[in-house]
């Protein structure tokens, strides 16, 4: 199966969309970490299947998201506390960007 091939898959015309900058950069952490070997795509769809499943209301790319976080946890790509930075970092950085402006981390 391919990625394209997703029923849930936000797409028009068979090419993904996103509402948002951050869908299509999760989207794009998935294909590269697939790419890289981290994970095939049976372990992508089940993870995401499963998420989706668990929280069907739940926006489709924040069901992404999670799959993302659950793989890359499970595969030791970032440790918890790694992770848990990386969320802080965003916050901060979140509440300090002006509205409609761009979040950039250094802003934090």
């Amino acid at each position: 199966m391919k990625l394209s091939d997703s029923r849930d898959l936000p797409k028009d015309a068979d090419v993904p969309v996103f509402a948002e900058p951050w869908e299509a950069q999760a989207f794009a952490m998935a294909v590269k970490l697939n790419e890289a070997g981290v994970f095939q795509w049976s372990e992508w769809a089940e993870t995401l299947g499963a998420e989706l499943k668990a929280e069907p209301e739940r926006p489709y790319y924040e069901s992404w998201l999670a799959a993302l976080e659950k793989l890359v946890k499970a595969k030791g790509v970032v440790t918890e506390p790694e992770r848990l930075a990386r969320i802080e970092a965003w916050d901060r950085a979140a509440k300090a960007t002006p509205h409609g402006q761009p979040i950039i981390l250094s802003r934090g």
